[in-house]
Formats: C-alpha cells, sequence, structure tokens
C-alpha cells in the first residue's frame, strides 16, 4: 500500500513538473518574441540614442 502511495505522489509530482516546464517554456518563447521585436522596431532609432532597455 505504501508503494502505491509513492508511486502516485511521484507520479503526481512529476505531472505537475511537466506542466509547469510547458508553461515556462511558452512563456520563455513569448518573452523571446518580444525582446527580437523590439530589436526590429528600434533598429531605426540607432543615431537618436534612445534605447528600448537599459543595459
Amino acid at each position: 500500500m505504501l508503494v502505491l502511495v509513492l508511486v502516485l505522489l511521484l507520479a503526481l509530482i512529476l505531472g505537475g513538473a511537466g506542466f509547469a516546464f510547458h508553461v515556462l517554456w511558452w512563456i520563455a518563447l513569448a518573452v523571446l518574441v518580444l525582446w527580437l521585436l523590439g530589436f526590429v522596431f528600434t533598429a531605426g532609432d540607432r543615431g537618436s540614442g534612445r534605447r528600448w532597455y537599459r543595459w
């Protein structure tokens, strides 16, 4: 009985981690797209010294 509970708990933890990693991949992809769009939209403003980021 204890082994069954441990296996179910492990499956629950791994399933939750898989879902969290899947969501994090989508968030990372959205941030990458926004970052690349920032470079595209500020390409014409090179001479003005205006940057869309602070670093």
